[in-house]
Formats: structure tokens, C-alpha cells, sequence
């Protein structure tokens, strides 16, 4: 049959409203062959402007005009119809073997909320209410419905159905299969009909509906992990749900027969901009629970004696005044504290006697795990350091659930650029060239922030293009519908804007290999080898976590330049220079400080790798007395053999020209290889090193050659590579004096052999 046209008008009565059917005229439906009866009340309801189907139940009314259709507020503003609107309506048949519902819950409240009170509902009884009123009826998911029970209007909505499939019997046992999930289907006098309430309602409801216990799911129905912008952190919130929410999900009376105590807090630690603040934003979206409080820390500090600990009490005041009122239905109450460690340092850490800090840290705990406890709240802090935190506030029962939101690995940081990139991709406004996954392994120890960074300056890049800076700054109109955001802006966006705040010193490394490596004979060959070998270890051994290389030397011998070729080869993520050089006039505690800082941040990523620059420079060693640093010494000597957080591995590799004095230190042992980089000993090398160069030619190099066969050297390839460049500065043909002259001037020719 086909489509029937209707103008929608508003019902004639408000007992007709809250039946929620369409009211319409009986000839209507008389004329067309579409008949009221108890087998096809049903039709389809479009708009003229959308092809999106409402299904209603018809009921006859003389109220409505013919060729009028009469819906309740609740429908219209459901399926977006307007009054006096045109629409199409189509008949429908559900088909009882199919579209019986087996069961359908309804989130409930009160229609008027004001100058409303607790309220506790027998679920039963209003559920029988419900099944005489509305037998036959169809509904559909979401749909919003009014009904009347014990003389007051209600709210509700539908949130789910599950129908059962009668044309698929058993012959054995004549029973039907299980219930599945449906889009929509009609109420029948078995239907189990199961009342949920409101976030928020002051409805409590009691009884079983049916043989299934009511109770509110604590896990939002409408959340969808993969749509809430968190990437790279699927392994966290598996662990928090398990921990935290998985208890939350049995109903109440399941948990008290357990005698069990939901987790009342969690907190959550890492490096700035890692997702702490949005993973905690997220998880109030996704629970069934009251609006979260979102707390910074430095807010609940007061400078006047005891406001402090009632801004805490404050915050706990409506979770334990819903308690009493309804225990274990009581809903969840969040508290999110963000950076508390400003107002939970362990106590007595905190200078002063005013002891604010102390009292507001006892304060917290009682309310956590005091006398009262309470069941019905969730705290979820976030700090950056966790190690400031007091320790009776991260014992069990308190925030017992700790999860490190560290830096993203590389499938991490590939979910991390498709989300920051959708809303591009989705507008066809990201060239065809960018590869996430080239961007994912560009991107190394950078945290969720800076990505999101990455994005906003590769765009920023792209619209620079678009701007001709002349006399007054213009915009090239014409070319920005054909904007596109390519791999040379990310390219450009690395390099110039975004840098890791736990990042890579390459270029600083850069420096020491500048002029490259000159593989001038077997010593230098061995040591690029063991090297390797030592990368290879700490990447693939699943017995050690870290792991050291000391290169030892003379000076001049290019062992800061073999450590730098090392670890730029290494390609690990994490990767820092540590040099006297970048301490010049540090006091003893201060080089403790940065010395302990880029340790703690190697921890925070999965592969680490360290360079520590001329060792004893770094300890103040002077031979003359001998003086030392001994501060700096005891924290290098804890710190060379202290193991990383698990999960986490560190490669250090540390350079000295004075390996005796490390011996004495007792810090040589701490080095599980060591490696001897040679000066330059023979005639051999030394001319290896000037073909390597090409700067001498072969006449100057036969004459070289001459006065050094069967002579000791002994030069470093860094010295030695000065003295090449201060001989190219000869006019061709007096190279080869001048050169013999300079090492001759520099001792490193032995003429006693």
C-alpha cells in the first residue's frame, strides 16, 4: 500500500497524551483499508524532509479531524515533527512469533521535578500498572513515553528491548531461544518490564520487576571507548575498569552477599601531558554517575585555620548525605583532584608551623577510609609527582588503584594522530602523502599533548602558505578550498616548532660527529661492534633492564664522538646528553638535581639511553690534592646501579680519560663493559686516516710515510684531525712538512724507537 499523507497536529486531550499513541480519526482509516484492530494498530511515521521511520501505535479518537494526526510533546520533539507539518505514514505489522518483546527496560523519573522528594517505588506493582495500560503497544529504543501510576506523571525512556523469536521452537522442549537485542517490537502480558531511575532522581525503587532485580547499570549505555579521544592508553583503562568499576557493574545485593567494598579511589601518575586530566574527565562520561567535582589542588588550600579541612568536607557532604538516605541504592558521587600533591605532600615534609598541609592530608584519609567510610564515592587524583604523595593516602582502601599513564609507544601515538587528524580526514583536508605511521615513528617520547602540538603546528604551516606578507598582510581567498595539511608541514612542524619535553639530545650528539666516524683501523671497528651489542641487548634481553658501556681512553681519542655514533645508532626513544659542559658553575647540589632529573625522566620512557660525558670532570676530580666532588659522586654511584621502573630499560653509556680514578671511586665495577679506545699507534693508522681525509695527495702522503715508518706514535684521532686542518691551510706541496713539523712540536712522534 502506499504512502498516506497527514498534517500533524498536537493530541486533543492530555489522558489521550499520555497513552503514547497517534490519535487519529476512524473514517480515515476506514476509507483506505486500513483497518483498527488488534493485529495491525501499527504505522510508520516519516517526516517530508527525512527518510529516518518512527513506528506508533494508532488509537481512534473523535477528538482529530480527518486527515490530522495527533501526537503528545514527548513524540514530536522524538521524531522532529512539526505542527501543521506534512507527513508520511505507512502501515506496519509486527509479527508476534518475532516482535514480542521479552523484555524492555525504562529509565524513569518524574515528569515535574520541582518541589519534588525521596521517593521510593515498588518496581512490581508499577510494572503491573505499566503491562495493563500498555499491552500491545509498540516502542522503540530511545523512545520517550508519560504514564500515569499512583496519581503522579512519570517520565521515561526506553533504553532497551529484547524480543524473543517464537518461530524458531524447539521441538524437543517446545521453548522459544534465547532473547536478543532488538530495535523495537510490542508489549505482550509476559513482557518482563524492568525500571531504571534517572541520573540524579530522588526515585529509589524496590521489588523485582518479573523475577529481574532494578537496579541502575553504573556503565553508561551510550559509551563508546573508541569515540572519546583517549589514544593510546588502552592497556590503563583495561586495568582501571578491572580494578575499579567491574564490582560496580553486579547489583547491589550481589555485592552485599560478597561482603565486598567497592574501590574508593584511584590515582593516576605519569608525565605532563600524557592524558591524566582527560582520562579522568572521560571516565565520568562513562559512568551512570552523579556530575563529577573537578577539584584543583592549590583550590583547597585557605589561609585562615580550618577552612582548609571543611573545603574537604564539603566535598564529601552530598555523597554522605545520600548514603544515610539511601544506602546501597545511593548513586556514585566522583571527586577529581587534579595536581594533588599540592595538598597531600607527605606529612611533616611541609616547612612552617601551621601544619595546613598535614591536617587536610588527615582530613582526606578519614573521609577515604575514617570510621564513617563511605561506599557510594570514587576519588580520582592526578600528579606528576608521585613520589611527594604521603604513603597512608595510597595504601588499599584509599588510593589503592595507582596506574602510570606514561608516554605513548608507537601503536599509541598511531591512535593519538588518527584522532587529532579525523576531523582533516573526514573533510578531505590531509594530502594523500601523510603516513601516520611515519608520523607515529617520527614522533618518539612525545606525550599525547605535544602530538596534538604537532598537529595544530603542521596546520599552522599550511595556512602560512595561504598569506602573502607584503606592504599589509592578504590571504589568498582562491586557494583555501584547496587547503590541504601535507608530510612537508608535519616535517617542517618538527623540526622548527614541536620538540619532546622527555625528547632526544641528537642535536647536541650532532656536534661530536660532525665530521664523522674515520673507521682508521680495528680499535675502532671493535668498539662500534661491542657497541652494537650492547643496543642489542638491552632491546631484546628479557632478563636485563640496564645495562652499561664505559668507553675509556686517552684524551683526544674520539670517545665522546664513538659514544655519540652509539646511541644516535641506538635509535632508542629516549635519548640525553649528560656533560660537564652544560654544569660550568653548578654548585655540588644543583648538578645533583639536573643529574637526578634526566634520570627520573629516562624512567618515564620504555627504552632510555644516557650518555654521561667525561666522567670525572663531571666529579670535580684534580689530580693536584686529589679533590672530588663526594655529593656528586654517591648520587652517580646510587644512580649507575639503579634499576628501572619495570616495564622500563636504561642503556648508559659513560665516557673517562681517567679510568684509574674511577677504579679508586669504586665506580668502574658499576660498568658492566668497558671498552679501550686506542690512540693512533702506527704509521699504518696514521695514513688510513689521511686517505680517509682526502685533503693530502698521494706525493705528500709517500713523503708522511717516510718519516713516520718505524716510528711510535701516539696522537688521538680528535688532535690529529686539528692537525689536518691546520696543515690544509699550506699551499699544496708544503703539506707534508708542515704536518710532520706539528705532530713532531706535539710529542706524538717517538724518535727514541
Amino acid at each position: 500500500m502506499s504512502k498516506l499523507l497527514f498534517k500533524a497536529v498536537k493530541c486533543p486531550s492530555e489522558d489521550l497524551s499520555i497513552t503514547n499513541a497517534v490519535i487519529v480519526n476512524e473514517i480515515d482509516f476506514q476509507n483506505k483499508s486500513l483497518v483498527l484492530d488488534y493485529h495491525r494498530p501499527y504505522v510508520s511515521v516519516t517526516t517530508l524532509d527525512s527518510n529516518l521511520p518512527h513506528l506508533f501505535t494508532l488509537l481512534a479518537s473523535p477528538g482529530v479531524k480527518q486527515g490530522q494526526m495527533g501526537f503528545n510533546a514527548q513524540h514530536r520533539k522524538w521524531a522532529s515533527i512539526m505542527l501543521n507539518a506534512d507527513i508520511r505514514v505507512e502501515p506496519r505489522r509486527l509479527n508476534p512469533n518475532t516482535d514480542s518483546i521479552a523484555q524492555i527496560t525504562l529509565e524513569t523519573d518524574f515528569l515535574n521535578k520541582k518541589n519534588q522528594q525521596q521517593t521510593t517505588l515498588d518496581s512490581d506493582k508499577m510494572a503491573a500498572e505499566f503491562s495493563m495500560l500498555f499491552v500491545n503497544r509498540a516502542f522503540t529504543v530511545e523512545e520517550p513515553l508519560v504514564f500515569k501510576y499512583d496519581k503522579k506523571l512519570y517520565s521515561a525512556t526506553v533504553k532497551n528491548i529484547e524480543v524473543m523469536d517464537f518461530s524458531k521452537l524447539n521441538p524437543k522442549s517446545n521453548m522459544a531461544g534465547s532473547p536478543k537485542a532488538a530495535h523495537e517490537g510490542f508489549l505482550t502480558a509476559n513482557s518482563v518490564i524492568v525500571f531504571e531511575k534517572v541520573e540524579g532522581s530522588l526515585i529509589t525503587f524496590t521489588g523485582k520487576s518479573k523475577g529481574k532485580t532494578a537496579h541502575t547499570s553504573i556503565i553508561n549505555p551510550d559509551w563508546d571507548f573508541t569515540k572519546l579521544g583517549i589514544g593510546g592508553l588502552d592497556d590503563e583503562f583495561s586495568g582501571i575498569f578491572r580494578r575499579a568499576f567491574a564490582s560496580r557493574v553486579f547489583p547491589p545485593e550481589v555485592i552485599e552477599q560478597l561482603g565486598m567494598k567497592h574501590v574508593r579511589g584511584i590515582l593516576l601518575y605519569g608525565p605532563p601531558g600524557t592524558g591524566k586530566t582527560l582520562m579522568a574527565r572521560q571516565i565520568g562520561k562513562m559512568l551512570n554517575a552523579r556530575e563529577p567535582q573537578i577539584v584543583n589542588g592549590p583550590q583547597i588550600l585557605d589561609k585562615y585555620v580550618g577552612e582548609s579541612e571543611a573545603n574537604i568536607r564539603k566535598l564529601f557532604a552530598a555523597a554522605e548525605e545520600e548514603e544515610k538516605r539511601s544506602g546501597a541504592a545511593s548513586g556514585l558521587h566522583i571527586i577529581i583532584f587534579d595536581e594533588i600533591d599540592a595538598i597531600c605532600k607527605a606529612r611533616g615534609s611541609v616547612a612552617g608551623n601551621s601544619a595546613v598541609h598535614d591536617t587536610v592530608v588527615n582530613q582526606l584519609l578519614t573521609k577515604l577510609d575514617g570510621v564513617e567510610q563511605l561506599n557510594n564515592i570514587l576519588v580520582i587524583g592526578m600528579t606528576n609527582r608521585k613520589d611527594m604523595i604521603d604513603e597512608a593516602l595510597t595504601r588499599p582502601g584509599r588510593l589503592e588503584v595507582q596506574m602510570e599513564i606514561g608516554l605513548p609507544d608507537e601503536h599509541g601515538r598511531v591512535q593519538i594522530l588518527n584522532i587529532h587528524t579525523e576531523t582533516m580526514r573526514n573533510h578531505k583536508k590531509l594530502a594523500d602523502d601523510v603516513d601516520i605511521s611515519e608520523l607515529a615513528s617520527l614522533t618518539k617520547n612525545f606525550s599525547g599533548a605535544e602530538i596534538e602540538g604537532l598537529v595544530r603546528a603542521a596546520q599552522s604551516t599550511a595556512m602560512n602558505r595561504l598569506i602573502k606578507a607584503t606592504s599589509k598582510v592578504e590571504v589568498d581567498t582562491e586557494a583555501i578550498e584547496r587547503l590541504k595539511i601535507t608530510r612537508a608541514d608535519f616535517l617542517h612542524a618538527l623540526q622548527h616548532d614541536i620538540k619532546p619535553a622527555f625528547g632526544s639530545s641528537k642535536e647536541e650528539l650532532d656536534v661530536f660527529v660532525n665530521q664523522g666516524i674515520l673507521s682508521w683501523g680495528e680499535p675502532v671497528s671493535r668498539v662500534l661492534s661491542d657497541g652494537e651489542l650492547v643496543v642489542s641487548q638491552i632491546r631484546n634481553s628479557d632478563q636485563i633492564s640496564l645495562m652499561t658501556l664505559l668507553l675509556e681512553g686517552p684524551p683526544g681519542a674520539g670517545k665522546t664522538a664513538l659514544a655519540a655514533k652509539i646511541s644516535k645508532d641506538s635509535d632508542l626513544p629516549f635519548l640525553k646528553l649528560c656533560t660537564p659542559e652544560n654544569m660550568i658553575g653548578y654548585t655540588e647540589a644543583a648538578k645533583c638535581q639536573v643529574i637526578k632529573k634526566i634520570f627520573d625522566d629516562a624512567y618515564k620512557s620504555p627504552l632510555s639511553c644516557i650518555v654521561i660525558d667525561d666522567i670525572e670532570r663531571l666529579l670535580d676530580y684534580v689530580a693536584v690534592g686529589p679533590r672530588f666532588s663526594n655529593l656528586v659522586l654517591q648520587a652517580m654511584l646510587v644512580l649507575l646501579k639503579k634499576n628501572p621502573p619495570k616495564g622500563h630499560k636504561l642503556l648508559i653509556i659513560g665516557t673517562t680519560s681517567r679510568k684509574d680514578v674511577l677504579q679508586d671511586f669504586e665506580m668502574l665495577p658499576l660498568f658492566k663493559t668497558v671498552c679501550h679506545v686506542s690512540a693512533i699507534s702506527s704509521s699504518e693508522q696514521l695514513i688510513n686516516v689521511l686517505q680517509e681525509s682526502e685533503d693530502f695527495t698521494d706525493i705528500e702522503i709517500s713523503i708522511i710515510l717516510r718519516n713516520t715508518t718505524g716510528k711510535r706514535l701516539f696522537i688521538g684521532i680528535k688532535t690529529l684531525l686539528t692537525v689536518i686542518d691546520m696543515a690544509k691551510q699550506m699551499e699544496k706541496g708544503q703539506r707534508a712538512e708542515k704536518f710532520i713539523q706539528l705532530l713532531e712540536d706535539l710529542g706524538a712522534i717517538d724518535y727514541t724507537t
